[in-house]
């Protein structure tokens, strides 16, 4: 595993602030550090180190509706920390004006190894991704340079971005990517009951048990251990023709019409609705569908060509495996919480 810088030197008047507004004890609590049985990340930081006050400004513009044409919605709003980093309250994304968008707003957390981003994988590069939302019509409405613009005219971002990367309080593009990375690459999802099972610190019970030994048996071809994705693209068998093409829009191949990329399982017991378009709302159905509501076409993904049979017993074994990926302690980490100014 290689090593990554954890901590960096810091304004201590900027620190005891913002561990007052957040309640937060410790700065060594602070910092990128993966599990060792995790991958290495794909994401460099050699171009992007680690700086705790870079991460501070990255968290005030993840939160801020100022990045919205007309500042009503804010990167937070679709990504919500009670609910895994995404948004269970519609089936499709909601924007400014309430426009309704065309996908489901995925969860965010361990960024850090996704090679790319979006349900058909049409960004490749975590500092650039924020551009999408932003510029999106029926997300943000806005233009880059107008949040500059916005931002420039702010005293407390001219100081947030002065302290993050030295110098003049000018802002810029790079800089306000560069540190919305930085606040991204912290959402690591890494306690759940199964990491702890994993790590010797807990045991399943005799159902959760039996849940993991059918998920590695039926599911963890796509559901990969211990992101639970292996970050491909694929169909399966939600419908036998397409009104969204996925993946096809990106590479124009029609062998990749109706694939999406393989979401994570982890806190999949709070981030539905589920599927790209947020037509199931419940695990149950999930289950349903593989189990008997496979539709047929051309690009459907071989290993589910007869579906995958479960009976009621496994689904209720499954689900209760599941519910070991649920992360408590993501979704009350005082680091990732809305700063209180």
């Amino acid at each position: 595993m290689k090593k990554v810088l954890y901590i960096l030197p810091f304004a201590v008047i900027t620190f005891l602030s913002s561990c007052k507004k957040n309640n937060v004890e410790s700065y060594e609590e602070w910092g990128f550090k993966p599990q060792s049985y995790f991958p290495d990340p794909a994401y460099n930081f050699e171009g992007n180190k680690q700086d705790y006050n870079s991460f501070v400004l990255g968290r005030a513009l993840f939160y801020d509706k100022l990045l919205s044409s007309d500042n009503t919605v804010s990167c937070s709003m679709c990504h919500e920390q009670p609910h895994g980093f995404g948004s269970h309250s519609t089936s499709l994304s909601v924007g400014v004006g309430g426009l309704i968008g065309t996908r489901n707003s995925p969860p965010i957390f361990n960024m850090a190894w996704m090679p790319d981003f979006m349900w058909d994988g049409g960004i490749n590069h975590i500092e650039v991704m924020p551009i999408a939302p932003i510029t999106n019509p029926v997300e943000m409405n806005e233009t880059i340079a107008n949040v500059i613009n916005k931002l420039q005219q702010s005293e407390r971002y001219r100081k947030l971005f002065k302290l993050a990367y030295g110098g003049s309080e000018q802002v810029t593009e790079q800089k306000m990517l560069k540190a919305l990375a930085q606040f991204m690459m912290m959402i690591v999802s890494d306690q759940s009951k199964y990491d702890k099972v994993r790590r010797n610190e807990a045991t399943f019970t005799q159902t959760e048990q039996q849940g993991y030994d059918l998920f590695v048996q039926k599911c963890s071809q796509c559901h990969t251990e211990p992101l639970f994705t292996d970050y491909s693209f694929r169909n399966n068998g939600l419908d036998a023709t397409f009104d969204d093409l996925g993946r096809a829009l990106i590479t124009q191949q029609t062998s990749d019409e109706g694939k999406f990329k393989v979401p994570t399982l982890r806190n999949v017991e709070l981030t539905y609705p589920y599927m790209h378009d947020g037509r199931f709302f419940t695990l149950n159905q999930v289950l349903d569908h593989y189990s008997s509501g496979v539709q047929q076409s051309a690009t459907l993904d071989p290993a589910l060509q007869t579906g995958i049979p479960l009976t009621s017993s496994e689904k209720l074994q499954l689900i209760a495996f599941l519910k070991t990926l649920t992360d408590y302690e993501l979704l009350n980490n005082k680091w990732l919480m809305e700063p209180q100014d």
